[in-house]
Parts: C-alpha cells; structure tokens; sequence
C-alpha cells in the first residue's frame, strides 16, 4: 500500500489555519554557546539486500563535542530529509547542539534516512515532479524486523566506520512521524538490545499493514526495556484506516498498563502533521535524554478476577539469571517434590544427567543422555532417548536402567501417578502411551504437526502437548485406562512473523507456520508454559494466552523449561549452552 502512505506523508505539507502554524521555540534557533556540527550527506544507498532494488538518500549529523571513542549517543530519523532541514518543524542539527550545550541530552549522532524508492519504477503522471514509487509504506507500516534489519545490517555499520557511538541501548534512541513513528517503534519493539528510547509524533498505530495490534500485543508480552514518548492532536487522521488519536491513546494506555515509561504530549486541534509535534520535539528530547529512571508504576485495578495476567506472574526487578553455563546443551529440566533441580547436558564434554541441590551444590548423577526427562511416582527418572530409540527409566541412586519401550524415538514424556507414560513421538507426528504394569505401547493421538513438549495439567487430567511445526498446543482428556479423547487444539501460539512474506494493506502480518512449540511445564494454578521461538508462552487454564516471557538470551533458542528450586517457585529454562531462571508468583507441580 504506497500510495495512502505517501498521502499521509504529503499532509504534512498542506497549508494550515494560522492558528496551527508552527511555533518555533528558542531551542529551534542557534543560541550563544552551542557550537556547530557538521551535516554529511552519505552516498546514496543502493545496494540494500534487505530490500532489494531500492535506493534511499541519507544524512549524518556530527555534533561538534562528538569523540571518536564510542561514547557518543545515537539518535536514528525516518524520513530524514525532513529532520535536518534548517527551516523545518524539528531542525535537527540546531535543536541537538542547543541541548547538548546545556547537557540537556548527550553528545549525540544523528543519522536521518529516508525510505526507499525503485528507481525502476515511472513516476506517478498524475504528480508533477513525483519521485519513483516509493517504498515508504511497505518499510514503515509493515511489523517484524525487516527495517531494522536494514539500520542494523546495512546503514549503521557504514556510519561506525566513520564515527562509532554506543552499544548502550539506552544510549540508541529511534524517532519518526506518521508511518514513521510506527517504524521507530516497531525497530525497538524488535530489537530493545539495540534501541532503547522511542520517539514517535502522530504515529501511525493504525491499520495500514497490521499496526493496530500493537496495543494488545504490548499487553500480553514481558515489559521490554524501551523508553516511550508519544505524541498526538485531536484533530488527527480518522479515515478507514483507524482513527490515529484513538490509537496513539490505546497505544499510551497499553504502554503505561505494562508500567513502561511512557509519555504522551497531547494537544487539541491541528492535524496531521509536523506543527504541534515539531514544537515540543526539544521538550521531548529532554524527557527521552533524563537521567531519572522512574519505577514502574503498575495499576491493575481494572483486571478481572479470573485474568492471569503477566502482573500475577513476574516480580518486577526479577529477571533471567544464570543457574549453569558453558556446556554443550542443556535439555530435560525436571524437579523433584523437594525442589531440587535436574537437567541433562546432551553434548558437554561430561554429558549427562545432573541434579542442583537447594544449596546450589551440582552433582552429575548419570552418565545417560536424555531429551525429555520426569520423576514417577516410584522416584525414578523417566526419560527419553531418541539416540538409542528407546524409552527408560533410571535409578538416579543406584544407576540402574530399565527399558520401558523399544523401537522408538520419544522427544519428551510425562509419567502419571497411575503408572502411565506419554510420551511425544515427534517423526511420527503422535503422541504415544506405554502402560508400567503391562508394558504396553500404542499410539493414542495423531496428526499433529511435530509434537514435542508434554505435560499434564495438576489433577492429571488433562493432556496438553506442543507443535514445533504447528501453531498450537492440544489439549486431550485423560482416561483411567490411559486412552486421549476429546483433543483439540486449544490454545494458539503465537508465531515469528515471516521476514521474507508479503505484507498487505490492512491485513494482519504474514507469519511463519511453525511456533517452534518445544518443552512444557504446569504450576499448581493451571498455567502452562510453552518454549517457543519467540519466548515462553503462558496460558491460563482455560486456554487463555497469559503473556510472553522475554527470552533468556536473545541470541539462544529455549527448548525445556520446568518450575523448581526452593518452593518450586523459579521457572528455569534451558537454552542451548546455558539454563537460566527467574523467581516469580507461581509454584509448580510436584511429580507424584
């Protein structure tokens, strides 16, 4: 959708009432002691592989206090030719140097891109002078990590050549108007690690490309560590896109329901445009640029009874801490009744099974490597091994092994307390039982797209199990004779959005079919969590989805993940060379 994009963009320079007219502050203006920085027009950017056939102009602004020794901040502009123009609404270069003179903001590089055009492309007949059709509202408008992938990959790396700044992210701030300001946003959105501030005027929440579900999905998704000023007029677009007055205050309000700090600059009257933003842009660089760091204010007043949100889970200042590192690959994380934690290191140089004491004390126990592992109502450790293609069960004090099934390549497995073991046969696309007092193997669910992680709600009666290559987690009835019935896919997880799909206009974001669903757990509230690409999922017991938890590691896939420690009360996850955990409001399911 191109051509509603560049529209909205051109509003910006309709004739206003004289009542709206910009109003330049003294900060928009040179004033005594600012010194001046110098303004670089780079080559134009031509050879983008993220997006592909472009070409883009683009701009950086050198303060004159800048040092080459990585301390500088970072400041990125969308649509960049409006941001350093002297005698425009924001004036950039003269706006920095006045704030950073009275160090109201950091020593800080601006790098002001414009969108992509394809120079390939005719101009549009009907404009005089129009440029080659542009690029701006599929870049802008469309979610994912696609743009930032381009300042990432391509545009930033150029700049550092020449003037390295911060890896801070909170010293990396990202701004834009209109179908820009959801680009900034969407940039941190994807990537906190790398910008940490986000400023946006008339933000385009809308939907032009699937913007309008940030609010909820802002709500149901961990606090991300980004710094948030908004700012939008009452007079604003309303149009069969959306309404963007009602969409930056849904924005806002999501925002501050998640305890961001977050800002909105609200004000009656004018339209879309940069009047009223471009005005307050040097009060809302020195509210993005101050040193305080409030702390979250959470109001859950108006939660519903039975709504298992994230507030009831997390503990604010509780994060992810290494529990074990550098070892080969961490899987299998079980507990026992007392809280001691067990996983196996699959491909260390000491492979194995080991268990962590409430004392922290780790001792290797096995020497047997497992995927999926849980204790049974015997005390032994039930357990996968899809190398050996059979199903075990291991005196963790003695050694001993018994094997329970042959012929078969289980993922991962749950143990009853009447002796009945599921087990998840992926390759197979099933869900297999083996019955202890007979022995006895048969497949009693099929059809699902990977099955790989299992667990059991807290009366045993209820079944749920994870897709890898699906988008759901199915939930059966158990029977007393160990038979499923009753499944059905029950809870939907959210899924990557697809970086190589088409996005189109005032449709949802094209997404990846697989949620990479892995390792389940369940506390004795009826939660389940899931691993999956984009974090650990958490459902209510009704099949709700409760929130994503950030990942461990931005950087590591998590692939088992249980409730354990003292009081059974940390949700730990093992992700690749590293398991990692985190005390929050929940008590897991002793094995029974």
């Amino acid at each position: 959708m191109r051509l509603p994009s560049l529209a909205l963009f051109l509003l910006a320079l309709a004739p206003l009432p004289a009542a709206e007219a910009f109003k330049a502050t003294p900060d928009h203006s040179p004033q005594p002691g600012a010194r001046t920085g110098r303004l670089i027009q780079m080559p134009a950017w031509t050879n983008s592989k993220v997006f592909p056939g472009t070409t883009r102009d683009w701009w950086v602004y050198v303060p004159a206090g800048y040092k080459p020794d990585g301390s500088a901040a970072l400041m990125v502009f969308q649509d960049g030719r409006n941001y350093h123009n002297p005698n425009g609404n924001f004036r950039v270069p003269i706006v920095f140097e006045n704030l950073i003179a009275r160090g109201e903001m950091p020593v800080t590089v601006a790098v002001m891109v414009n969108p992509g055009h394809d120079p390939s492309r005719p101009p549009n007949p009907a404009k005089k002078g129009a440029t080659p059709s542009s690029n701006r509202g599929l870049e802008y408008d469309s979610l994912g990590d696609r743009y930032v992938r381009l300042l990432l990959d391509e545009l930033l790396p150029e700049v550092e050549k020449q003037f390295p700044v911060s890896k801070n992210p909170a010293m990396r701030a990202i701004s834009g108007s209109s179908s820009g300001g959801i680009a900034a946003f969407t940039a941190a959105w994807e990537r906190p690690d790398q910008f940490g501030k986000v400023h946006s005027t008339v933000g385009s929440f809308v939907n032009l490309r699937g913007g309008d579900a940030y609010p909820a999905l802002i709500r149901k998704t961990e606090r991300k560590p980004i710094r948030v000023y908004l700012e939008d007029v009452s007079g604003d677009l309303d149009n069969n896109y959306g309404n963007w007055p009602l969409a930056n205050k849904q924005m806002h309000a999501a925002l501050r329901y998640m305890g961001y700090d977050v800002h909105l600059e609200w004000a009656e009257g004018y339209s879309h445009g940069s009047v009223h933003g471009g005005s307050v842009f040097p009060d809302a660089l020195r509210w993005l640029w101050r040193k305080e760091t409030p702390k979250p204010a959470i109001v859950t007043k108006g939660d519903l009874g039975g709504d298992m949100t994230l507030h009831r889970l997390l503990i604010e200042g509780e994060g992810w801490q290494p529990v074990v590192e550098n070892i080969g690959f961490g899987d299998a994380l079980a507990t026992d009744p007392a809280g001691n934690f067990y996983f196996c290191d699959m491909r260390g140089t000491a492979p194995g099974i080991y268990k962590i004491a409430l004392d922290g004390t780790k001792t290797k126990l096995s020497d047997e490597v497992v995927s999926g592992m849980k204790f049974g109502p015997d005390g032994r450790a039930y357990a996968c091994q899809g190398a050996k293609r059979r199903l075990v069960a291991i005196d963790l004090k003695t050694g001993a092994v018994e094997v329970l099934a042959t012929d078969v390549q289980p993922n991962d497995l749950v143990v009853t307390a009447t002796g009945h073991v599921y087990f998840t046969h992926t390759a197979k696309k099933e869900v297999a039982h083996v019955n202890l007092a007979t022995k006895a193997l048969r497949a009693v669910a099929g059809g699902l797209a990977n099955p790989n992680g299992i667990t059991l709600s807290p009366d045993q009666g209820t079944l749920a199990v994870s897709e890898s290559r699906g988008g759901s987690v199915w939930t059966f009835r158990v029977n007393a004779d160990g038979a499923l019935d009753a499944g059905a896919p029950t809870m939907a997880l959210r899924r990557p959005i697809d970086p190589k799909g088409e996005f189109k206009s005032q449709q949802p974001p094209p997404y990846l079919p697989a949620s990479g669903g892995d390792g389940m757990t369940t506390d004795e509230q009826g939660r389940y969590y899931v691993t999956t690409t984009l974090g650990i999922q958490v459902f209510d017991p009704t099949g709700r989805l409760c929130g994503v938890l950030a990942k461990a590691a931005r950087d590591r896939g998590e692939v088992s993940c249980v409730l354990s420690g003292p009081g059974r009360s940390y949700l730990y996850v093992g992700a690749g060379t590293a398991i990692y955990r985190r005390k929050v409001q929940a008590t897991g399911v002793a094995p029974k």
